[in-house]
């Protein structure tokens, strides 16, 4: 199969409205992808095995999110933030519509997740927490990323780079207020805040620049990773460091921090 024939039919699947064949296609595309037959180059080895930690919800929802949009389908000027506000909408709906043909989609999800864990511990920029456990299920929204497939990059990246703190996708939602949601489970880590400097010294040991401090932002050519404060990175009792949260990116010229990558939705099928 090429490129071109796959995301014709993801678009199949998608305007068929999910029927059982186009989900068992979907799962079969996504077995596909943990099992390295099918190569997504958006992504490099190590950050594609990070999409595939993050679970099989999260590898479709990728691939949906990665899907074309038909231009026609858009009214605001091309270039526009109201124009990329449209593609989030779509990209947003087309997840919904697969995520409650299979069951994994909370409505009302400020709602439903304290009425399930109870009040919520933490509250970040874009992030409620609520503890579970041994386990944090988190329901992040898109005010960092506004486009679905770009929330769903900062997970594959995440689990790339800092598997310790994996985040599994247990499924999607929207607020009361319609605003959509991922939701993720992540292992609960004790330990104790680190200083700037210590966080700096941890970043540049991984290869990573200080680019601005003001907002803890690091990167490599490859890699834009900033949020980086002493509330999302913790030590433990042992020494070793976990990052909790951070805002991650493939690290592109568009940021203008010497990035060199490039966002693609090119994929190749690996026959034996």
């Amino acid at each position: 199969m090429t490129n071109n024939d796959f995301w014709k039919h993801i678009e199949t699947i998608i305007a068929q409205g999910f029927d059982a064949h186009g989900l068992k296609q979907l799962e079969q595309y996504a077995e596909l992808f943990i099992s390295w037959r099918l190569v997504y180059q958006r992504f490099s080895p190590l950050e594609q095995h990070g999409c595939a930690a993050g679970g099989s919800n999260h590898v479709i929802a990728s691939l949906l999110a990665g899907a074309g949009i038909d231009p026609s389908s858009l009214s605001a000027p091309e270039g526009s933030f109201q124009r990329e506000c449209e593609c989030a909408e779509t990209q947003a709906n087309r997840i919904e519509q697969w995520a409650k043909t299979v069951g994994c989609w909370i409505d009302d999800v400020d709602k439903s997740l304290p009425s399930l864990l109870g009040e919520q511990i933490a509250e970040g920029g874009e992030a409620h927490v609520y503890y579970k456990g041994n386990t944090l299920v988190k329901s992040i929204g898109l005010d960092y990323y506004i486009l679905p497939v770009l929330a769903l990059d900062r997970i594959s990246l995440h689990n790339a780079y800092f598997p310790e703190t994996r985040l599994n996708v247990l499924g999607f939602g929207r607020t009361s207020e319609g605003d959509f949601q991922v939701i993720v489970e992540q292992p609960h880590i004790q330990g104790e805040q680190m200083t700037d400097e210590e966080i700096q010294q941890f970043a540049e040991r991984m290869g990573f620049e200080l680019r601005n401090p003001r907002n803890w932002t690091y990167t490599t050519p490859e890699i834009y990773l900033s949020d980086l404060h002493d509330e999302n990175v913790i030590k433990s009792v042992n020494g070793n460091v976990f990052v909790i949260d951070c805002d991650i990116r493939i690290n592109t010229p568009e940021l203008k921090l010497g990035g060199i990558r490039q966002l693609t939705t090119e994929v190749e099928f690996i026959t034996e």
